[in-house]
């Protein structure tokens, strides 16, 4: 049995001649975070929606819990515990807070979704705006709402593409405390896309970096911060 969470076994997706993504082979451990950086293009989203079913695969496999689930559509692999975001909110301006997180948790098949709606409301801090409609959240709450939509049906991998995406410093390091506490508390191991390199290196335990849909480094955020490609190509100097 294996003891990770989440495989990719030589993933590659090609249009025609394009290759988006080639050969990647990741891992990730119960409670890890591992944040995925390179630049625009690079890759990252990509890999995340094959990972979740929204791209099929040209080749290589998809394994979660130990179980293959390359050939299961979206919805069968967030039953079996895998959820994304997206670097847009994908929230529902005219619902309330509490009503779009218990619809979300009602969908992922849990047994109590009111419960498990409070739950995540509390651990988001979302529990005073439970009863307003999302469009009067400011954005900082809309992207913890996001995250709770995410977070519902007690996941063990989570999926995030740019949750920072429109925050500002403040917001997003709050975002990030919150996060890293959850992984704790929760035991979910998290994928993390974001540009925010302070996020990513603050947060991640370990990091790979994607150029021209390959990874090209990996490791904990001091060696890739160490390594003479990455600093060049995406630090810069002072890094």
């Amino acid at each position: 049995m294996s003891d990770y969470v989440l495989q990719t076994e030589d993933v590659a997706i090609y249009y025609g001649g394009v290759k988006a993504v080639d050969g990647v082979s990741l891992t990730l451990e119960r409670g890890q975070i591992r944040g995925l950086i390179g630049p625009n293009g690079a890759g990252k989203s990509t890999v995340i929606d094959a990972i979740t079913g929204r791209r099929g695969l040209t080749r290589g496999k998809v394994i979660l819990g130990g179980e293959d689930v390359s050939r299961l559509d979206v919805v069968e692999r967030r039953k079996r515990g895998l959820s994304r975001s997206f670097q847009r909110t994908s929230v529902f301006a005219q619902m309330k807070v509490y009503q779009q997180i218990e619809l979300a948790s009602y969908k992922a098949g849990t047994s109590d979704p009111g419960a498990d709606a409070r739950e995540v409301l509390y651990e988001l801090s979302l529990s005073d705006v439970d009863h307003a409609v999302a469009a009067d959240l400011g954005y900082g709450e809309q992207r913890r709402l996001d995250l709770a939509i995410a977070l519902v049906g007690q996941p063990s991998v989570l999926l995030l593409d740019e949750p920072m995406a429109g925050l500002s410093v403040t917001e997003s390091l709050n975002l990030a405390q919150h996060l890293k506490a959850l992984t704790s508390r929760r035991n979910v191991s998290v994928l993390l896309v974001e540009h925010d390199m302070d996020v990513v290196f603050g947060i991640s335990d370990v990091i790979t970096v994607f150029e021209l849909g390959r990874v090209i480094a990996a490791g904990t955020p001091a060696e890739v911060r160490a390594d003479p490609r990455v600093r060049e190509a995406y630090l810069g100097s002072a890094a």
